[in-house]
C-alpha cells in the first residue's frame, strides 16, 4: 500500500515527517531498553550492541524511505538507481564497509568481548565497547582510543589473558632524614596487607638515585586484576604519604 503524499500541503507534510521522526527516536529507544534488559545476553555485550545497531539502521532506512515517499519519491526507483549507483559508493565507502563486516565478523566470531584487555600498535587498554563500525578501549589514564575495526581484523594485537596481572610503578621523592631501609620494611609490609597485590613477582623498592634534597626510589608491586589498577596505586600512595608525614612529626 503505497503512502499518500503532502507536496502540495506543506503544514500536513511537515507534521507527518515529525511523527515520523518522533515514532522512530521512542522506537530505537525502547530497543535499547529492551536489550539490555535481556538477561541472556549479560555475559556478552557485545552482542547487544551488534543486534541494537542492525535493528535501529533497519529502522533508519524504513523511516528515510517513508519521509521520501512524503514527497512523491518513487521507492522502486530509488532503490534500483541505488543499485545501479552501488558499484561507485563501495568504492568510494570502502573503508566504512570494510570496518562494518569487520565489527560483524569480531562480534560473532566472540574473538574480542567487552571487558578483555588488548594490546594494538602500541595502544593497550580495556574494551568499552564494539559496534559495527570500531571499537573503543580505554588506557591507563582514561583516554579512550577508537580502533576501526578492520585494523582489528587486519593487523596483529595482544589479547590479555583474564584476570591480567598488571605492574606499578610509584616514584618517591624521600627526604634525606627518613632511613631508606625502615621506608622498604614499612611499605613493603603495608603491601602485603592487600590481597589484591600479588606477591609474585614479589613487590620491591628501589633505588633511582640521590640529591641534595631527597632520596629518589621506586615502589613496584604487581596487582592481580588490571581494573584494580588505580584503586592500588592510589591506597599505596597513600600509604608512603603516611610514613613521610610520620617521620616529619618524629623530627
Amino acid at each position: 500500500m503505497d503512502i499518500p503524499t503532502f507536496i502540495d500541503s506543506p503544514t500536513k507534510t511537515l507534521i507527518y515527517i515529525l511523527i515520523v521522526i518522533i515514532a522512530t527516536s521512542i522506537i530505537t529507544r525502547a530497543i535499547a531498553y529492551l536489550m539490555n534488559r535481556m538477561h541472556r545476553f549479560n555475559e556478552n555485550k557485545a552482542a547487544i550492541y551488534l543486534t541494537r545497531d542492525i535493528i535501529n539502521y533497519v529502522i533508519y532506512f524504513i523511516a528515510l524511505m517513508t519521509i521520501l515517499q512524503f514527497f512523491g519519491v518513487n521507492l522502486a526507483g530509488t532503490l534500483l538507481s541505488l543499485g545501479i549507483a552501488g558499484i561507485a559508493v563501495s568504492f568510494a565507502a570502502k573503508d566504512l564497509i570494510s570496518n562494518l563486516f569487520s565489527g560483524i565478523l569480531l562480534i560473532i566470531g566472540r574473538s574480542i568481548q567487552v571487558g578483555d584487555t588488548i594490546e594494538i600498535n602500541n595502544k593497550k587498554g580495556i574494551v568499552e565497547r564494539i559496534t559495527l563500525r570500531s571499537t573503543i578501549i580505554s588506557d591507563d589514564s582514561g583516554v579512550k582510543d577508537i580502533i576501526p575495526n578492520s585494523t582489528l581484523t587486519n593487523s596483529p594485537y595482544l589479547h590479555f589473558k583474564t584476570p591480567e596481572k598488571y605492574r606499578v610503578d610509584i616514584l618517591v621523592g624521600l627526604a634525606l632524614n627518613l632511613d631508606i631501609k625502615e621506608f622498604k620494611e614499612y611499605i613493603l609490609e603495608k603491601i602485603s596487607e592487600y590481597d589484591e597485590i600479588s606477591q609474585y613477582p614479589k613487590p620491591n623498592v628501589y633505588s633511582k638515585g640521590i640529591t641534595h634534597e631527597e632520596s629518589q626510589l621506586k615502589v613496584s608491586f604487581w596487582v592481580k586484576e588490571f581494573n584494580n589498577k588505580d584503586k592500588y596505586k592510589l591506597i599505596i600512595t597513600n600509604e608512603i604519604r603516611k610514613f613521610t608525614t610520620m617521620g616529619e612529626k618524629n623530627e
